[in-house]
């Protein structure tokens, strides 16, 4: 699912001793649990997984009891209304969680060995697809993204150390403790595979991205400088991190664009203000007619947006989705063709995702063969980029950092690192 963007204050303080040994003990226990999860066969974590969904639905009083305590308690604190219907639970939301374990319970497993080459003697040289171990997430206050990450990461034979935002914990901690651990226990797994942090403190999630020997991957989603900053104290302390720190979508209306086309993608892809993959910066061709600008700006301004036309007060790609206040808001710029649209995307935008409008093949062959984003689409809403949209897979994140390894939605066939193996001529592996 898309992600939901918010501000938070940047913490600078190092850890505590408590907040790292309660990291460290957390890891400890999903390392041990992770032993077991990498000998499970497929069939097993297929029927966890499906088993989470069920208790989820025979849970459902407490779950939604114990996040309408959470909901109270963010009202009582000020939090946005837009905060409190991230955070808000109710039994068509929960049936939704269900319904996507089921489809992930569903999906195909990819076949763990691929032969690469037989060698001489007849051995044969497999690519073997093995468990990273424990996978770390950070993420911000939403009760279904430790069912959605959590799920993965286990389908993915690994165990998960978790810390959300505060104002969540309440209700994470009731699906985690009514739901997954005892999924895992019903299929004789360890319960300690699946680790939710419950201290709230910032500090735990500093801890949980400098901790190589027990957690070697960390996923991390949220605002944009606490990410950032997160990313690059993991990569202090020599940690993968999987960061999500900035999005923003791009829609390049090229002269040859299809303007009810251009109208639809400029709706469609400002749908929702607070996600990633919305439109925030909208190029249009330098030659577009002035009455074709006028009635893509009048659709902009009839969905309550405001435009921001140069000379700009801010960078190019200025994320509007971060932004308190001003989330209503799309930036306006002119381009000479196709290739300067994709340029001036992949220099000056997070890289998240840009799309062209146009009936024009060469245009859009020239945009897509420029734009080295996480995502490059034709006459396609950037709101297609999301997990579940666009692979039919919750996602753990959408990976924005321009380096090897998985980009763009990460799902659970990415959670793992490659092996070689050897096995002599006629010799069979289940």
């Amino acid at each position: 699912m898309s992600e939901e963007r918010t501000v938070v204050a940047e913490h600078t303080e190092a850890p505590t001793a408590d907040e790292v040994a309660a990291v460290r003990d957390a890891g400890s226990r999903a390392a041990a649990a992770a032993k077991a999860l990498r000998r499970t066969s497929g069939a097993d974590i297929v029927a966890v997984v499906r088993r989470i969904g069920a208790l989820i639905e025979a849970e459902r009083d407490a779950i939604l009891t114990a996040n309408e305590a959470d909901v109270k308690s963010a009202g009582e604190q000020g939090l946005s209304s837009g905060m409190i219907d991230r955070l808000r639970l109710d039994p068509a939301r929960l049936q939704g969680m269900s319904e996507q374990l089921e489809v992930l319970a569903a999906t195909p497993i990819p076949p763990r060995d691929r032969l690469i080459r037989t060698l001489p003697d007849g051995s044969r040289v497999l690519e073997r697809r093995v468990p990273v171990g424990v996978v770390g997430a950070i993420f911000e206050a939403r009760p279904n993204v430790p069912i959605d990450l959590g799920s993965q990461v286990l389908i993915a034979r690994s165990a998960v150390v978790m810390r959300t935002g505060a104002a969540a914990i309440g209700t994470s901690a009731c699906l985690v403790d009514r739901a997954v651990k005892p999924a895992l226990a019903d299929l004789g797994l360890p319960p300690d595979a699946v680790q939710l942090m419950r201290l709230p403190s910032h500090g735990v999630a500093d801890a949980l991205v400098t901790q190589r020997d027990l957690i070697p991957l960390v996923v991390v989603r949220g605002s944009g400088p606490v990410t950032r900053r997160l990313s690059e104290l993991g990569a202090r302390a020599g940690v993968q991190v999987l960061s999500h720190a900035d999005g923003g979508g791009v829609l390049y209306v090229d002269i040859a664009a299809d303007l009810d086309a251009a109208d639809t993608l400029i709706r469609e892809s400002l749908d929702r203000l607070g996600v990633c993959n919305r439109l925030n910066l909208l190029l249009l061709h330098e030659s577009l007619p002035d009455t074709e600008v006028q009635r893509l700006e009048k659709t902009l301004t009839d969905l309550g947006m405001a435009i921001s036309r140069a000379p700009h007060q801010h960078p190019i790609g200025y994320e509007w989705a971060l932004d308190a206040g001003a989330e209503a808001t799309v930036t306006l710029e002119r381009v000479p063709d196709a290739r300067a649209a994709a340029d001036l995307a992949d220099s000056r935008t997070s890289g998240l995702a840009a799309t062209i409008c146009t009936t024009d093949p060469v245009a859009a062959q020239d945009f897509l063969d420029s734009y080295g984003g996480t995502s490059a689409l034709w006459n396609t809403s950037t709101r297609l980029v999301d997990g579940f949209k666009m692979l039919g897979l919750p996602e753990t994140g959408i990976n924005v950092e321009r380096g090897l390894g998985p980009r763009g939605p990460v799902t659970f066939p990415d959670l793992g690192m490659r092996q070689f193996v050897v096995v002599p001529a006629g010799a069979q592996l289940t």
